[in-house]
């Protein structure tokens, strides 16, 4: 049974505006209760699409480029053809939100599938009209309840070789996070800590994972995971503010041992851990944490600048 009291990374304060969204998809903008898509979909039948996460401030899409990278790189690596220039994406997100009256405090899933198949089988070339392409602009404030940190178990199963499913791909296909996270449930837990298959510290099921120890900040190689973009900025801040950042091996044992640990993603930012197995993560405290997401609360704030300069 899944725990009521639970929480997760992507909590969010309710809104009652998103119980009469518009959706795009496709190119229409739809009634949040008649956005669908075929049963034939490449993506509901297979997985077979990828998508990304942003957040919206002051009119701008955070860090759009790097996402864009992310999502261009790992379509072409699948020959999936988006059929839309960077531009019209932005477009597209741009109209979206606009409709739904948002300008801030908005997260957006973004999905490109391979499209309706014309038969219910796993063959690419069975998709033959073009990819899906549907965006989800919700009015999304993180919980106030994750201030409290999530709690973690390790769970079996594993973030797989590259040569099995590269997990720095963010496709639709999340089964084997979706099994993670059940075995957290199951554990008592808010979400899943997962090793790599050499039994190392990795990820979550859903964000990228960070420890303190003695003021320096680790992460795992970034070999078996999603390569996030808040992530990287992470790190970037780190090197660029004096802050003592690795990227690693290391093992529960480390994990344990931590003074801090935080989980990062496009939605919450940093987002605290309270406790690793049922074992409580420090005092409490989180100073280096704190400094990190002062830095990137900053980092955001120069980047929408320069994004708005850059579109004036």
């Amino acid at each position: 049974m899944i725990d009521p009291t639970g929480r997760t990374t992507h909590d969010a304060e309710h809104d009652p505006r998103n119980d009469a969204l518009l959706i795009h998809v496709n190119g229409a903008l739809v009634p949040k209760d008649e956005a669908v898509v075929s049963v034939y979909d490449s993506g509901f039948m297979l997985g077979d699409g990828m998508w990304e996460g942003m957040r919206l401030y002051d009119g701008e899409w955070a860090f759009f480029d790097a996402h864009m990278d992310r999502l261009f790189n790992s379509c072409k690596a699948v020959d999936l053809d988006i059929g839309k220039s960077r531009d019209e994406i932005r477009a597209l997100l741009d109209e979206t939100a606009a409709a739904n009256g948002m300008t801030g405090d908005a997260h957006c899933r973004l999905m490109v599938t391979r499209g309706r198949k014309a038969k219910p089988f796993q063959h690419p070339s069975l998709s033959r009209w073009g990819p899906t392409i549907v965006a989800i602009v919700e009015h999304s404030k993180p919980a106030a309840g994750l201030a409290r940190g999530i709690r973690l178990a390790s769970v079996p199963q594993v973030r797989g070789l590259p040569h099995s499913q590269d997990a720095k791909f963010n496709s639709h296909s999340k089964l084997n996070c979706v099994i993670a996270c059940l075995q957290a449930e199951a554990a008592g837990a808010d979400e899943a800590l997962m090793l790599d298959p050499h039994g190392f510290v990795n990820t979550t099921n859903a964000c990228n994972l960070f420890v303190v120890r003695r003021g320096a900040v680790w992460t795992s190689t970034g070999d078996y995971c999603m390569n996030g973009v808040t992530r990287a900025n992470v790190i970037a801040l780190c090197r660029e503010n004096g802050i003592p950042v690795f990227e690693k091996n290391f093992s529960l044992y480390e994990a344990y041992g931590a003074e801090e640990v935080f989980l990062t993603g496009t939605f919450g930012a940093q987002t605290r851990v309270a406790s690793i197995d049922g074992k409580p993560v420090g005092d409490g405290s989180m100073p280096v944490t704190e400094r990190i997401r002062t830095l990137y609360k900053d980092l955001v704030t120069r980047t929408v600048a320069a994004q708005k300069a850059a579109r004036a």
